[in-house]
């Protein structure tokens, strides 16, 4: 069985399709798409995006892709209206997929009501499920930030490639 423990950069012909809710499990036994069993045992915390990879000890590498699940997704033309239904579905503490595009969570009729009521069109669908990281979250682009509290704050910010994240 592969034993995939850390992330790793370049691409890989194995893939691994996961839920958002098992993108967030970093110790478990999964089965790759080709139907080969493996085991995931990574750093606590890690929640795992689309495109990302993953590698064994030894080398062996797979890619990660974002299962289609059961989604709502808000489309609005007007910033400001999205801004309004982000507003109300944050402050119930929603877990938010944001574009400039749509708003997207995991289907909940009661907050479909909340946006229709709101104005928005709400499209029940199956699509893959990538939100916003939240306040402490890595946004894929900052490696390495380090806080120091004491007198003399710094900041340190590795930069990974410019690579753009279309969520």
């Amino acid at each position: 069985m592969l034993r995939f423990t850390h992330k790793t950069t370049g691409t890989s012909d194995l893939t691994l399709t996961l839920s958002y809710e098992l993108r967030q499990k970093s110790r478990q036994r999964v089965e790759l798409d080709n139907g080969e069993g493996a085991g995931l045992f990574l750093e606590r915390g890690i929640i795992l995006r689309e495109g990302d990879n993953l590698a064994t000890d030894e080398g062996d590498t797979v890619m990660i892709k974002a299962a289609k699940e059961a989604v709502s997704t808000v489309y609005c033309a007007d910033a400001l209206q999205q801004a309004r239904a982000c507003y109300h579905l944050g402050n119930r503490h929603v877990t938010l997929q944001i574009s400039e595009k749509f708003i997207r969570y995991q289907t909940d009729h009661v907050l479909d009501e909340l946006c229709q009521r709101l104005g928005l069109k709400v499209l029940n669908e199956k699509a893959p499920f990538e939100p916003e990281p939240g306040a402490y979250g890595d946004y894929g682009h900052v490696q390495g930030h380090s806080h120091s509290h004491a007198q003399g704050h710094s900041h340190s910010h590795e930069h990974e490639s410019d690579r753009e994240h279309d969520h």
